[in-house]
């Protein structure tokens, strides 16, 4: 999957609340906040953008289902399984 950010661009500062009960078990855990934050939030902006994307696009899809219903596959006929 292609990256939704630039991974080299420059690191900012952000403040931010967390649970302090839970901030104390990463601590203890030696979890890294910063890299699992860029990863969870990467994750969720790829998801965002997906469903954006097929909200966008969703006419277009169901048109092409439905010629593909109507129609069939351009190599239908020439497939071998």
């Amino acid at each position: 999957m292609t990256a939704v950010y630039n991974p080299n661009a420059p690191k900012k500062s952000a403040n931010l609340s967390i649970n302090s009960e839970l901030l104390q078990q990463a601590k203890e855990l030696g979890i890294n906040l910063s890299q699992s934050l860029e990863e969870t939030l990467a994750d969720k902006v790829a998801r965002c953008k997906e469903e954006l994307w097929l909200q966008e696009n969703r006419e277009a899809i169901q048109d092409y289902n439905h010629t593909i219903e109507r129609r069939g596959v351009f190599s239908h006929g020439l497939r071998r399984f």
